[in-house]
């Protein structure tokens, strides 16, 4: 009986070396028609359940994962190397016949931000009849990761996943939930995601998008222009972060965690304490120190080999720490913690600590990167930044 289930998207990571690019410019040499030397690639699973999974497996909290794979070459890497990271992980993994299973080219070339080659594959395919082998006996939490890149979840405007969520809450169970950016090319671009968020979201207690994602889905034209300027998580200020976190809690949200990319971690809560107290298995012992709070934290001090899976293991990292009873403030430092020690290793999961050594690395003064710029004249208290509606102020 795990305490928690991590479900949803699952991949196979399929990520070339590229370091031997120089970070000057070699990335240009990526061209039709040429041949480019790279070093051995590293095959890892990825996606929402692999990355946020096994990274709180890791961090020493009972997981299952409940994703789906085929019963090709891939499929079958996908569950071995689930299993190497512990043996029971796979239990709720779904090898479906016939089927082909999801996988990525991750091009990450030194100087120049990822590119992702994707195939949805069995994801695409992830519907209701899955979400009724989950059993939710004995556990605390469930986590849903990357909506947008599962067809049968978005086509029915969220219909499934609100059910599925609002049977956890029922049991008692604490609900979270992640999403992805949606290509505005595929079906999924042209999903009306305000609508779809507007159903799920009032059987969500702990929501985790990133700033990009969120701003894409409920304020196109800001996403927009922001991303013309340079990008979203370079521009995103307070007042930004603010309205749109307002709009999460008025929705039924009871703890909002937007992730900045590397400018840090932002947290909204809502400053009703039943809702507060109704979050489930989860819920805080004490609520009000969760209630109204509104904290931003800048990322930890890191050499980075590779960023991807970061946001899921930021993820992890804050989940772990709800589970574990901490403190707003211990819950953010330890999901930027996380993240941090993902982005040390080319894979998503390969840094990510046990519990204890994370801690010690912690509690030993692990340095702070400077805040995001439309967030510095933000005060600062302790090691956190807090936003101007922090109640205990």
């Amino acid at each position: 009986m795990p305490e928690a289930i991590v479900a949803g998207h699952l991949c196979l990571d399929v990520i070339p070396d590229l370091s031997m690019m120089a970070a000057d410019g070699d990335g240009a040499k990526l061209q039709p028609g040429t041949l480019v030397n790279v070093g051995p690639a590293l095959l890892s699973t990825g996606g929402a359940v692999s990355n946020s999974g096994i990274a709180l497996h890791k961090l020493g909290v009972d997981t299952s994962l409940a994703g789906k794979v085929g019963d090709d070459l891939f499929g079958t890497a996908i569950v071995e190397i689930v299993k190497s990271n512990g043996a029971s992980l796979a239990d709720g993994v779904i090898v479906s016949e016939g089927e082909a299973s999801s996988y990525t080219v991750v091009i990450n070339p030194p100087g120049i931000d990822r590119t992702f080659l994707h195939c949805p594959g069995t994801n695409d395919t992830y519907g209701a009849e899955d979400f009724d082998r989950i059993s939710l006996e004995g556990c605390r939490l469930v986590h849903f990761g990357y909506p947008p890149l599962m067809a049968r979840i978005f086509e029915d405007g969220g219909e499934g996943l609100a059910a599925f969520h609002e049977k956890a809450r029922a049991a008692g169970v604490t609900t979270s939930l992640d999403m992805a950016r949606p290509d505005p090319d595929s079906d999924a671009g042209r999903v009306d995601w305000g609508a779809f968020l507007e159903r799920v979201l009032p059987h969500v207690d702990i929501f985790l998008p990133s700033i990009d994602e969120l701003l894409y889905m409920l304020d196109r034209p800001l996403f927009d222009e922001l991303e013309a300027a340079g990008g979203v998580q370079e521009h995103v200020d307070g007042d930004v972060l603010g309205r749109v976190s307002a709009r999460l809690i008025e929705r039924g949200v009871a703890v909002a965690a937007i992730k900045l990319g590397d400018q840090g971690l932002y947290l909204r809560t809502s400053s009703d304490v039943e809702r507060l107290e109704a979050m489930g298995a989860c819920a805080p012992s004490d609520p009000g120190p969760w209630a109204g709070r509104e904290l931003y934290s800048p990322c930890l001090q890191v050499e980075v080999a590779g960023t991807t899976g970061a946001g899921d293991c930021t993820i992890a990292g804050f989940l772990a720490g709800v589970l574990k009873g901490l403190s707003p403030e211990g819950a953010v430092t330890t999901a930027v913690a996380v993240g941090g020690s993902s982005v040390e290793t080319a894979d998503a999961t390969g840094g990510v600590p046990a519990w204890d050594a994370l801690q010690s690395r912690l509690d030993a003064g692990w340095a702070r990167r400077g805040a995001a710029p439309g967030l510095a004249g933000w005060d600062r208290r302790g090691e956190l930044f807090v936003g101007p509606n922090d109640s205990s102020r």
